[in-house]
């Protein structure tokens, strides 16, 4: 088993949008099989038909597909399998580790009902576990797995450490309902062991499941995968993570204008660590990551860690590389995309738009100076600061920029001179240029704003509050 090659996989329920923390268990998967140099697979756990959509599915699929968490081979549908599912009942059945039960839905309830009154375990034994399958009745019946009666069984757990079950808390659970349709625990058992996944790394939740579905893996004598079972994801009140807390579906995130990246980062950060690291890149991250350094703890999602570390990220990212990834946020917002012109006047003054930027929307509201056309709109805040006598100094400084050498040095000193000739500051200057060039009181530098725009707009936009 140790030795074989690591298969990891992911397997959501199509029946809404992608959970931010099925995301965080898909990245775990995945960079616990990229770092092994083995396989990651996607299968869609859609047997719930009342439920599952199309439309869930094609939403699970764009949420990994932006989170780049690229998957090995087509993504298999659980419901496609249902013969193969039957199959394994059946053959448990022959072989005697499963048998059939005629109980009844009232039957069961009279049985609990009767157990709970006398003070007993109400976990159901059906009457039909030994019975000789001479005396079956021509009735509808499910397949239910024989659970030892005695004994323990133990869940290696590589978070949780050894967890014991007492066998006598196990019940024999359906394997195939009466309508010869799969449950739930069987189907996954046999999915993970046809697909190969040699560990099982998924949310505490499911902890309980896998001592029952051990039962499964025993009885057809199968390898029992390496369990990892991560602690869920709470808010910062430490309550289950919930829509109060705010966005719940990844494609949200990428809406809210944060970089696949960063949401990578912090999502690896939540609840797995590496010594004091909190920035990293997948690269790191893929060496690094490993079970040992996932906590027993839920983790607490917080916003302003995400927020910090996505500035970090934009930050680091090469120019070309953002253009696209804007364009991306955008059409997820669904806010019109940019121009090609666009686009490339906003790869031109990157350089000063993404330093102090934490998402997309701070960064375009900074672009506004090299996105919008003249006449500028000015917000509030700059309009008032093109009073008239703002306008004089501006009026005075138009002529000394139109034979300036244009960089930052010699911009800065004939702005600075002005200033001095008006027995001002630099920053009282700044304010009326910044409102004239980006009509915006947010905004990378002046000097930044004028190498970005050139002599000749930057010109034009000083004689359109100065005429």
């Amino acid at each position: 088993m140790t030795d074989a090659p690591v298969v990891t996989r992911i397997a959501p329920s199509p029946t809404g949008y992608m959970h931010i923390g099925t995301a965080r268990t898909a990245l775990f998967n995945w960079l616990y099989a990229r770092g092994r140099g083995g396989k990651f697979l996607l299968r869609i756990e859609d047997t719930d038909r009342a439920r599952s959509t199309p439309e869930a599915t094609e939403a699970i699929f764009r949420g990994m597909k932006w989170l780049g968490l690229d998957w090995d081979g087509d993504a298999v549908s659980q419901f496609e399998r249902a013969d193969r599912h039957a199959e394994v009942a059946n053959q448990m059945l022959a072989e005697g580790t499963a048998y059939k039960c005629f109980s009844t839905q009232e039957e069961i309830a009279a049985f609990r009902e009767a157990a709970k009154a006398e003070g007993k375990s109400t976990l159901f034994r059906s009457p039909w576990r030994d019975a000789d399958p001479s005396t079956h009745p021509d009735l509808p019946f499910v397949i239910r797995v024989k659970a030892p009666l005695d004994g323990v069984t133990v869940i290696r757990d590589q978070v949780q450490g050894d967890v014991k079950v007492k066998n006598d808390q196990l019940d024999d659970m359906i394997l195939l309902r009466s309508d010869g349709t799969p449950t739930y625990m069987l189907a996954v058992v046999v999915d993970d062991h046809d697909m190969g996944v040699t560990h099982a790394i998924r949310g505490d939740d499911h902890l309980n499941n896998a001592a029952r579905q051990m039962l499964v893996y025993d009885a057809m004598g199968w390898d029992v995968p390496v369990w990892a079972h991560i602690p869920l994801i709470h808010g910062p009140d430490g309550k289950k993570l919930s829509k109060r807390h705010g966005a719940l579906g990844v494609e949200e995130y990428q809406a809210m204008g944060f970089p696949a990246a960063a949401m990578r980062n912090y999502l690896a950060r939540l609840g797995w660590s590496h010594g004091d690291d909190e920035f990293f890149t997948d690269e790191q991250a893929i060496e690094w990551f490993d079970l040992d350094g996932i906590g027993k703890s839920a983790a607490r999602f917080d916003m302003k860690k995400l927020e910090h570390l996505s500035g970090q990220h934009i930050a680091a990212t090469d120019d070309d590389a953002l253009v696209p990834e804007i364009q991306a946020y955008l059409a997820a917002a669904k806010e019109p995309t940019l121009s090609d012109a666009d686009a490339q006047a906003l790869r031109g003054a990157m350089f000063c738009l993404k330093d102090r930027a934490k998402t997309f929307p701070q960064l375009i509201e900074k672009a506004y100076f090299v996105l919008a056309d003249r006449p500028l709109e000015m917000d509030e805040k700059s309009a008032k600061a093109l009073d008239d006598v703002s306008r004089g100094i501006l009026a005075q400084l138009t002529p000394q920029l139109q034979n300036a050498s244009w960089n930052r040095d010699a911009l800065e000193e004939v702005v600075t001179h002005v200033a001095e000739a008006n027995d001002t500051k630099l920053g009282k200057v700044a304010q009326p240029l910044r409102a004239a060039l980006a009509g915006r009181s947010v905004s990378p530098s002046v000097f930044d704003m004028m190498l970005v725009l050139g002599r000749d707009e930057t010109l034009a936009r000083l004689g359109d509050v100065t005429a």
